[in-house]
């Protein structure tokens, strides 16, 4: 095992993208799409590669290699939270949010991966573990899905054991309380289900649609309104059924955002997604407010991603196993852990995210 980071500096920053298609179309209660992009960033330093992503427009990457990557060379890994302040400072005039919060997410993920690399111990080692696995929800069944498709997607999720699955609703909202009962007939009554409408209504609209989803159990409404909505997001959460959890946070870039959104009262549970908040460093940061303000955290999206970091935080509830990206994900890299009885475990023998690139496979879909 290796005993420290001081005195290795970076040599180099890399950056790919790639597009990868959906094995069918996809769509939400606000958007649909044919492919899935992920940015790609890999950091050198002491003979090792640290790698971190973002699923995120190919400019993001332009900005890590022209912006972040000259401002990271020749810097000492071990502090990486100050080398993730630095890459802030850099996007200054470009906004500490979207596209660029995300390639500096991606940048401070492969930072993180680096340096447990360097060291030889898994990332959630390195951080400190305060759970032994990740509680999973499967998260797909997409509006443009067939019944029989959405049945099929949950039911196989029950089968191999996952406690909870995830639809989308809103595209089509008067058929989506027959899309629930679809879905609840599917997995039986022992397995969770939760609603995400990315948005798609008004506060009463998504209100009336609780009321007729509490008949099936539904235990988790994303984003009835739109997430910066905060006000709306309380009101709901005030007025839905007692047993239905009011959820957001996906699009938090930083700090501020989630305190707002912790001090409004909008969410029974946090939401904060890695590959957009400022990566490893941001994530745990929104994990220890939500410790603070005794609510749940769930990390949206990018298993592989999110699984040591949410190890390492007491405050954290259920992570989404979402279909794209574990697609992706497993395309991409080898070491990536199943999950087991609806929990994910981190394969302890290897060192920082435990992923190993297949780039015969990515060079496949490099754009």
């Amino acid at each position: 095992m290796g005993e420290h980071t001081t005195g290795i500096t970076i040599d180099d920053v890399r950056v790919s993208a790639f597009t990868v298609p959906t094995d069918a179309p996809e769509a939400d209660g606000t958007l649909a799409w044919k492919s899935t992009t992920m940015v790609l960033a890999e950091i050198e330093a002491g003979g090792h590669t640290g790698i971190g992503y973002t699923y995120a427009h190919e400019a993001a990457g332009i900005i890590i290699k022209n912006t972040l990557g000259p401002a990271l060379i020749g810097k000492e890994v071990s502090d990486i939270p100050g080398l993730t302040r630095s890459m802030t400072a850099c996007i200054r005039n470009n906004g500490n949010c979207g596209l660029a919060m995300m390639a500096v997410s991606a940048a401070d993920i492969a930072l993180w991966d680096l340096k447990a690399r360097i060291l030889n111990v898994p990332l959630v080692t390195l951080l400190g573990a305060a759970k032994d696995g990740l509680l999973l929800y499967g998260s797909g069944g997409f509006t443009t899905y067939t019944t029989f498709q959405l049945e099929s997607q949950l039911a196989g999720w029950a089968a191999d054991g996952l406690q909870y699955v995830k639809i989308k609703i809103g595209s089509h909202p008067a058929q989506d309380t027959d899309r629930v009962k679809a879905a609840r007939n599917a997995i039986g009554k022992d397995v969770g289900l939760f609603v995400d409408a990315n948005g798609a209504f008004t506060c009463k609209e998504a209100l009336a649609l609780a009321a007729d989803f509490d008949t099936y159990n539904v235990s988790w409404f994303e984003e009835p309104v739109i997430s910066d909505d905060l006000a709306g997001l309380n009101f709901i959460r005030k007025h839905a059924p007692a047993r239905m959890s009011i959820a957001a946070g996906e699009y938090g870039y930083n700090l501020p955002y989630f305190r707002a959104m912790l001090e409004h009262q909008a969410v029974d549970i946090l939401q904060g997604d890695a590959t957009r908040c400022g990566g490893i460093t941001g994530f745990l940061k929104a994990g220890y407010l939500c410790e603070a303000f005794n609510i749940p955290y769930s990390s949206h999206c990018a298993p592989a991603v999110h699984l040591h970091a949410a190890m390492a935080l007491p405050s954290f509830y259920v992570a989404e196993y979402f279909h794209d990206h574990v697609r992706i994900e497993n395309l991409f890299f080898e070491g990536i852990p199943r999950p087991t009885n609806g929990v994910l475990t981190p394969d302890l023998s290897l060192p920082g995210l435990g992923l190993i690139p297949k780039y015969d496979e990515m060079d496949k879909h490099r754009i």
